[in-house]
């Protein structure tokens, strides 16, 4: 993938955050995911690729606009193809009442290195470099948190583990305390959650719990460029889901997926901060048609992550 590209996909993540950030704490959860899909969607006719999206908005009878199979980009006859993964705002409920940590963000690989992943939900897992290769979705919670910590070598007690508040995590979040390790709840947003767990000063050292599967490997493609480390199982919630993920080319629904089975060759990462968060400001909007936002861009081929702080003249940026 050309390195410039990861220049143009930004423009894509800054087009959403500022059409759904003048949703914030309005309350309409619709119209801030609404403003964010019709803005990406519109930012993708810039961007010189022969895309499809394989990780969206469901499929076509569910959402008229990056759903999965879409075809975005110039698709002119030098267009690299690209598979592309994206949620337009991830943190939906955090945009709609001003919490923290909404963004949007897209994963991009070459074609066929992401997994197809169906609609639904993922046990995950997710930790920084320092404890690669020690941790294992099929351990216990609390074998877990102490292999991060040895790795880390610093005491469980000083551990900041990630969860998901959710009534179904109410015995996973009980086993987490039980350790002695310091939790952070969070209402929303675990790919944001994910990405912190190997962002260093973040306060984040390891995730876990069940989230949703599409996420999984958007968090995976940003694992591999952070060098952290992630693995993922499918939950399904019904055999409908079971036989939608067989038609997926998904034949074990046990299967332990590792990070380089959800995302997988030279991968981009980039997000853009809708809300304050741990990783990223929100959008700023100023006096005289002025705003200003903040992105993270990550290319796993060379290791190499930008932040960029983009000052925009909305006066002069085309309607519609």
């Amino acid at each position: 993938m050309d390195r410039n590209l990861a220049l143009e996909f930004v423009r894509v993540t800054e087009a959403a955050a500022l059409a759904s950030a003048r949703w914030m704490g309005r309350g309409d959860e619709k119209a801030a995911d609404a403003a964010a899909v019709d803005a990406m969607r519109k930012a993708f006719d810039s961007v010189r690729m022969d895309g499809t999206v394989v990780i969206g908005e469901g499929e076509r009878d569910e959402a008229p606009m990056l759903y999965i199979g879409e075809k975005v980009g110039t698709k002119a006859e030098d267009a690299p193809p690209l598979d592309i993964a994206l949620d337009p705002l991830e943190g939906t409920t955090i945009c709609a009442t001003g919490g923290v940590g909404a963004i949007s963000v897209i994963a991009v690989a070459e074609k066929g290195k992401f997994l197809h992943a169906p609609d639904t939900y993922m046990d995950k897992i997710a930790c920084g470099p320092e404890a690669r290769g020690k941790i294992d979705i099929d351990k216990s919670a609390t074998e877990n948190i102490h292999a991060v910590a040895e790795a880390l070598r610093k005491p469980v007690s000083d551990l900041t583990v990630v969860i998901l508040n959710r009534p179904r995590h109410e015995s996973l979040i009980t086993e987490a305390r039980k350790t002695g390790a310091r939790i952070h709840l969070i209402g929303d947003g675990d790919v944001s959650a994910a990405v912190a767990a190997a962002w260093p000063d973040s306060g984040i050292d390891l995730l876990i719990g069940v989230g949703g599967a599409p996420e999984g490997v958007i968090s995976a493609a940003a694992m591999q460029c952070l060098g952290g480390d992630f693995q993922g199982r499918l939950k399904f919630r019904n055999e409908e889901e079971i036989e939608r993920a067989k038609r997926m080319g998904i034949a074990n629904p046990e299967k332990k997926f590792t990070m380089d089975e959800l995302a997988t060759g030279s991968v981009m990462f980039i997000a853009t901060g809708v809300t304050d968060g741990a990783l990223l400001k929100g959008v700023r909007f100023m006096a005289d048609g002025k705003a200003k936002t903040h992105s993270l861009v990550m290319r796993s081929a060379t290791g190499t992550i930008r932040t960029i702080e983009a000052h925009h003249d909305l006066t002069r940026k085309p309607k519609g």
